[in-house]
């Protein structure tokens, strides 16, 4: 994240905002500077000032000398909209990335949100997908989160689903909200932390 300094706040802000060709609506800023000047002579504020093009420039440059230092040839596309990122990768052994059960690519995701939170000083919902993995593995999450519902709902037993990450709990606890007489319910620490799928007489609000 750059830095810059100017008379006013507002001065500051269009200066980057032309340099960058977006509207001022579009930077997210933090002042770390103001001086008032004798009598107004020589006043001026520091902030640092960035947009949803540096993040992205960010997060390509990023994963691409991260995979480079791995000796490996990845192929890069990112998206930031709204306070998501999004990395869509693909390599010629896109396995080796994903890793068992999606281990390598979830490491890679709590990796890749610590980093763009930490440069930019807030939380980003970050998603790297490699080749369509992740959209396929939420396709089955859900169909799987669904038919597991449906028994819930018939005996009335409480189901655990195996481990998974947070970003696969969320899929399904996002599925299942708007179902009858179910809720679901995270339990357990670190990597054996998994869903409850659970029957309840009327659905909490």
């Amino acid at each position: 994240m750059k830095s810059y300094t100017g008379k006013t706040l507002e001065d500051l802000l269009q200066k980057v905002a032309d340099e960058k060709n977006v509207a001022v609506e579009a930077l997210t800023y933090y002042v770390t500077e103001t001086k008032t000047g004798f009598l107004g002579i020589g006043a001026s504020v520091t902030a640092d000032v960035y947009a949803s093009c540096d993040v992205e420039e960010f997060v390509f440059n990023y994963l691409d000398t991260f995979f480079k230092g791995l000796g490996m040839d990845v192929e890069l596309e990112v998206s930031v909209n709204e306070g998501k990122v999004i990395a869509n990768l693909n390599a010629e052994n896109n396995a080796i990335l994903i890793g068992k059960n999606g281990s390598s690519l979830s490491g890679l995701n709590l990796l890749l949100r610590n980093v763009v939170s930490s440069e930019f000083k807030r939380r980003f919902y970050v998603t790297v997908d490699i080749n369509g993995y992740k959209d396929n593995r939420y396709h089955k999450l859900r169909d799987l989160a669904k038919r597991v519902a449906k028994t819930v709902q018939r005996t009335k037993v409480t189901a655990s689903l195996d481990p998974m990450s947070n970003d696969e709990r969320r899929v399904i606890h996002k599925e299942l909200s708007g179902m009858a007489h179910i809720k679901t319910e995270s339990e357990g620490q670190g990597r054996h932390r998994h869903l409850k799928v659970m029957y309840v007489e009327s659905n909490e609000e």
